[in-house]
């Protein structure tokens, strides 16, 4: 069973600015490259990835999905999910547009770090359907407290393709279950939408993101939402702040062990080709 990653981020800190990486110890120094990636997953099982905008600062995103496009079909590079602003009519046509020859397979605006009213304007969600409209897919980046608003956008834009980031970044090391798994399940009953199963590693309290503790999460996204509409994430370099991408890949293969050879293959792979179109 070999899976697509649909969450590579890469750093290259001699081209772009990574603000937010400066709090961080794990992830403030350094470069994250897409040769050093395929040099830790050799031998692991991935079939190919799918560059996901890194967060840069705001004066180089469309620069870095420039480059990106241009690793494309190195080291099993299949395209990328580039960064976009929704919220601003001047320019955003023309970025689309652009990006038709970038390699693009989606686009993300991370909304877990920005106003929670952002999502909700007019010009945001008709920006928003014009992405659709073009066949493409939109990642939703929300923290579990604004899975609300998650639930909001996906019922005003019904015909766009969403993916929700990490599972909706639920509290595990706070235990906070119940609230989550009852939007995740308002998010599964919207058929445009599909989860990735990436990322929750990182919140755990250190060293406990076992089998164990992780499964009744995973679990509730799988009951929920269904093994066709779930795409699978390693969340490289990030998921270095949990277990570390070489452990997710074994833990990942461990949580869909117990469902059907097609089930794992869809979790694993098969979904992510249909969503984004690879």
């Amino acid at each position: 069973m070999d899976f697509i990653d649909t969450h590579l981020h890469l750093i290259y800190r001699d081209r772009f600015g990574y603000g937010w990486t400066a709090g961080i110890p794990a992830l403030a120094t350094g470069d994250f490259t897409l040769t050093d990636y395929a040099d830790l997953t050799q031998g692991e099982g991935i079939a190919g990835a799918v560059v996901m905008e890194a967060g840069v600062d705001d004066a180089d995103y469309q620069d870095e999905a420039r480059f990106a496009s241009g690793l494309v079909g190195q080291h099993g590079l299949l395209g990328q999910i580039a960064s976009c602003r929704p919220e601003d009519d001047q320019g955003f046509a023309a970025w689309l547009e652009e990006c038709q020859h970038l390699n693009v397979r989606g686009f993300r605006r991370i909304l877990h770090v920005m106003p929670d009213d952002l999502s909700q304007t007019a010009t945001f969600r008709r920006n928003l359907r014009s992405i659709g409209a073009k066949g493409w897919v939109f990642d939703m980046c929300f923290l579990a407290r604004q899975l609300p608003i998650a639930v909001e956008l996906a019922r005003a834009c019904p015909d766009q393709a969403l993916v929700l980031d990490h599972c909706g970044v639920p509290d595990m090391a706070g235990g906070s279950f119940t609230d989550w798994a009852g939007q995740i399940t308002a998010l599964a009953a919207l058929p445009h939408v599909h989860c990735k199963l990436s990322g929750i590693s990182a919140y755990c309290a250190p060293g406990t993101a076992t089998v164990d503790a992780l499964r009744p999460w995973v679990d509730h996204v799988i009951q929920s939402f269904g093994p066709g509409r779930i795409v699978w994430g390693g969340d490289w370099p990030v998921v270095n702040l949990g277990v570390g991408l070489k452990a997710w890949i074994a833990v990942s293969r461990s949580l869909i062990s117990v469902l059907s050879a097609s089930e794992q293959a869809d979790i694993a792979s098969q979904t992510a080709r249909r969503v984004f179109k690879i």
